[in-house]
């Protein structure tokens, strides 16, 4: 008798520990095989989760194989997610899979349609929505705290040496990173893109190809601006990898450092005016119990799917997100203020 979801792991680098994880213990989900270009490596994975399933160098061929197969994750570089999952959902299977969707906006679109046709679905891993802190933010600015959202701003500046594809991309900071950010951005403003100015760049100290640095100005759906400010070659001073987070709005400030829980001040009106308006500071309330990170994400996917509903973060919203990516390094490219709509 088969368990509910059926799944091919395709992708096993070291990424893919997390997801395989994550299914060995959840009741009513195996896998039944692993898939890489590099044959070596998918043994080896299943050798290390103590999986004895068989391994393959071509999804095609694993799919065949197994045609009770439902369920595929998609843990690829960037490069291959356009073929993995095209191939994935054309042969009648959900898709769970790495960000960024795809590499180009086209390709994006190619594959939201395929989701649509066929109609399975294709959820994008969007683990920065999934800790008690940006959702602790988002419900001060939901409850109307600090009254209505004038500004967000988001800092970003690490300087991590990966090695490997990032340090090879034309964008590596833009495309393979600030989608999180940008993302985020939507989820706790509730707010979609409008448009955004971007001036990208690579400081000479950077071991990036590409532009490892980006500035960026997105005017939102509900009028917020939303600034981006970002490096993957800033060596010390690091900001978290959720960015350094300041919401203005029309009573006060939410400040998120992304380490710890948001706080926030807003102007206290039982007291006189003076220079500067005195403040009341207020500490945000952890009140979510789910799983964070990855395995946050991964639960909503499954309940999604199990109750025949889209997930948070499934491509009909997250191509939402690629949008800003791509218009962002399109107004790099071109140096002009572009429009969203222009390039979904």
């Amino acid at each position: 008798m088969f368990l509910k979801h059926q799944i091919i792991v395709v992708g096993c680098g070291s990424m893919a520990n997390t997801w395989i994880d994550y299914v060995l213990q959840r009741d009513s989900a195996e896998i039944v095989a692993f898939v890489d270009v590099h044959l070596e490596t998918a043994a080896s994975m299943a050798a290390s989760k103590q999986l004895q399933v068989p391994v393959y160098s071509d999804l095609g061929e694993a799919l065949a194989a197994h045609q009770h197969v439902n369920l595929v994750f998609d843990v690829t570089i960037p490069a291959a997610h356009k073929q993995i999952v095209s191939t994935a959902l054309q042969a009648n299977c959900h898709v769970f899979g790495e960000k960024p969707m795809a590499e180009s906006m086209k390709d994006a679109r190619e594959l939201l349609d395929i989701s649509r046709n066929t109609g399975f679905t294709y959820t994008v891993m969007q683990n920065r929505r999934y800790n008690k802190q940006i959702r602790a933010l988002r419900s001060i600015l939901a409850n109307n705290e600090i009254g209505h959202i004038n500004s967000i701003h988001a800092d970003f500046f690490l300087g991590p040496h990966f090695g490997g594809f990032r340090e090879a991309m034309d964008s590596p900071l833009i495309l393979d990173m600030a989608i999180h950010t940008f993302d985020q951005a939507r989820y706790v403003t509730n707010a979609d893109p409008v448009s955004v100015y971007c001036h990208e760049y690579n400081p000479s100290s950077s071991w990036y190809k590409g532009n490892a640095s980006a500035s960026c100005i997105f005017e939102m759906s509900n009028g917020v601006v939303f600034t981006y400010q970002g490096s993957w070659s800033a060596e010390g001073l690091n900001t978290s990898w959720e960015s350094d987070w300041r919401v203005i709005g029309s009573k006060g400030t939410a400040k998120w450092d992304g380490f710890h829980l948001p706080y926030y001040e807003v102007v206290d009106e039982t007291k006189p005016a003076d220079f500067f308006r005195p403040v009341i500071r207020k500490e945000a309330e952890d009140t979510y119990s789910g799983h964070e990170g990855h395995w946050g994400c991964l639960d909503e996917m499954f309940s999604a799917l199990e109750q025949n509903r889209k997930a948070e973060t499934d491509c009909e919203d997250n191509i939402k997100s690629m949008a800003m990516v791509f218009a962002a390094i399109e107004s790099a490219r071109t140096g002009k203020k572009v429009f969203i709509e222009d390039i979904c």
